[in-house]
């Protein structure tokens, strides 16, 4: 989420856990292991919980991916089938974020010491949070140049943006919006049931979550046509984004489309997963106002 300060990112980042349905009791006994082996105590009411993390920023390597002379699982697996959250992204060590990479393409990360070779699971949902620009605004209201903006998030290297799924900017709210009840959207628990239903649904048809499709299984046996393939194939070439954006854009797609309840991906489901793409359209805007 990229937006100025005070604009709900956080908020927002703290409710997710609870939107998320229930741990099944044997995720819930392996989340509850590794915080006991962290020295942490999940009681029965956790028991099926997701949990929610959130280090600070000055976070080291060794205590987010875990490490030690006795290795000890990091924040990464105490996330284990919940949610990390990692507000003011730029704020952490490059090399530090760059550690997420591998344990979030495998699900688990390998800690080696001379005497030991230990593998905690790490299957987690990362959420984070950044200002656009050091002062926190951009536009008119910036008081950064462009050179200033662009240092600010050459903070983050290009392979780790690219593994997130959605990128979304989060704006200020209309004036006159705090003082007037909102009556739009939906609640928190139809929004968790949204989520179950989808979810139910991927599994029925793959037996696992969209997160976890492979991208040769991208096609037309997951209702994805090979005229969207060719679709979203132009659109990454245009837009100068990665293969692994392509597969990720579909996935988002097939999840939008379980989410609507619509057994096929149709044209507008792609449209809507390359929108969420704020930071590719961000970092490419700010490359021409330096040029």
């Amino acid at each position: 989420m990229v937006g100025p300060p005070g604009t709900g990112k956080t908020m927002l980042a703290s409710r997710l856990a609870n939107l998320l349905p229930p741990l099944s009791l044997t995720q819930g006994l392996e989340v509850a292991a590794i915080h006991s082996i962290a020295g942490l105590s999940r009681d029965s009411q956790q028991l099926r919980r997701r949990p929610f993390r959130a280090p600070h920023h000055s976070s080291s390597a060794a205590s987010l991916v875990g490490g030690g002379s006795v290795p000890q699982p990091g924040e990464i697996s105490l996330a284990h089938h919940g949610v990390l959250f990692l507000d003011e992204l730029p704020e952490y060590s490059r090399v530090v974020l760059d550690n997420l990479r591998e344990p979030l393409e495998s699900g688990q990360v390998v800690i080696s010491r001379a005497s030991a070779k230990l593998t905690f699971p790490a299957r987690f949902q990362l959420v984070a949070a950044m200002n656009p620009s050091p002062s926190g605004e951009v536009g008119s209201n910036s008081r950064d140049s462009p050179e200033q903006i662009r240092r600010y998030l050459a903070r983050l290297s290009g392979p780790l943006l690219d593994r997130f799924d959605l990128s979304v900017e989060v704006s200020r709210l209309p004036a006159g919006s705090l003082s007037k009840p909102d009556t739009s959207g939906i609640s928190s628990a139809e929004a968790g049931a949204q989520i179950l239903r989808a979810q139910t649904v991927a599994i029925e048809r793959q037996g696992y979550l969209n997160a976890l499709i492979s991208g040769h299984k991208l096609g037309p046996n997951l209702g994805i046509s090979q005229s969207l393939l060719e679709f979203t194939e132009r659109a990454i070439n245009k837009l100068q984004l990665s293969v692994r954006a392509y597969h990720r854009i579909l996935r988002v797609a097939r999840t939008i489309a379980d989410l609507e309840s619509s057994a096929a991906v149709e044209k507008h489901h792609i449209a809507e997963a390359l929108g969420y793409r704020a930071m590719d359209k961000l970092l490419s805007e700010l490359a021409r106002q330096v040029q």
